[in-house]
Formats: structure tokens, sequence, C-alpha cells
């Protein structure tokens, strides 16, 4: 069906589904990307500093952000300082995407609250913390060569994963 009006597919809204936590992003559109999704599903989105860009007001407009403003944001000063916030911030389960997992994400059954968590695009989440919590790590099998997969399609492959498993996608309706 041909779009009519501004009439989109939207499923019912949840409160904070899930929580996307980029640990030490560097590639300003990547992080973009995932900010259109974390506003486009209600999830809230948390950067972990050191950033590779800025977020200020101005070179969020240049980058042609318009949808900045409906990302519900918090930034962590470091690794350290997200882990102590996590249960104050009321994360459930973390789950952390890593291409040395052994499990693939689809074996997990994902919970409404959990955050699912990416590292850098040049050399993913940090070994001390996946060495620290083996049984979090999860990889997104591929069927090709490749190292290691795009961090936004990463990022929406594992969230609407999510979102499909914990029913958010049900009940769709054009409005």
């Amino acid at each position: 069906m041909w779009d009519k009006g501004g009439v989109r597919l939207r499923a019912p809204e949840r409160a904070t589904p899930f929580h996307i936590v980029l640990h030490e992003p560097e590639i300003p559109p990547n992080t973009g990307n995932v900010a259109r999704l974390a506003a486009a599903t209600g999830c809230r989105l948390h950067l972990i500093h050191p950033l590779g860009f800025k977020t200020d007001d101005k070179s969020v407009r240049r980058a042609g952000l318009d949808y900045w403003h409906l990302v519900d944001l918090v930034e962590h000063q470091d690794l350290e300082s997200f882990e102590l916030s996590r249960s104050s911030l009321g994360l459930g389960r973390r789950y952390l995407f890593t291409g040395k997992a052994t499990r693939s994400f689809l074996d997990v059954s994902f919970e409404l609250g959990d955050s699912l968590v990416f590292g850098r695009e040049s050399t993913g989440l940090p070994d001390s913390l996946t060495d620290q919590f083996p049984d979090e790590c999860v990889a997104i099998p591929t069927l090709g060569a490749v190292r290691s997969l795009n961090l936004a399609n990463a990022v929406s492959i594992a969230l609407y994963e999510a979102l499909r498993q914990t029913g958010c996608l049900a009940g769709a309706e054009l409005r």
C-alpha cells in the first residue's frame, strides 16, 4: 500500500523497551543512524565517552540530525560511570555484542528493559569487559567471510529481534 498523507505503519508505543549502549563510538554517521533508530523505537540511547565526535547543538545541526531532539539520550563519562549507574537507570540484563562470542544473539530470550551493548567500530568492546562477563557475550552470525558488520546495521538487527521477541511490534496499524 502506498503512503497516503503521512500515514505510516506504527506499533503501539512502549516506555523504553530497550537500552542501546554504544561504547566509545567513533563514526558520527553510525551514531546518527543508531540515534534515529532509538528515536523510532522509543529506546534510550547511552553513549559512553570518549566519543569520536561532538554532540553539541552546532555539530548535530551541521550533521543534519533534525530528529536529535527526539532521542532519549544519556551520556556517560566512561565505562566505569556507566557500570555504576546501571541499576539507578533501571537497566535490565546486559548483552555484550562482540564478534568474539560463541553464542548467537538468536539463542537469547530478550526481556523488556535489557541493554544491548556495542563497541567501537575499529576494535569492538574492550577485552577487559568481555573477558569479565563471558556469559553476557553474544554475536550476530554471518554467512560470509567479513570480519564484522557495520555498527548501525548490527544495532538494527539486534534491536528488531529483541522487539519482535517481546511482542513490541505486534498490533502495528496504519496511523
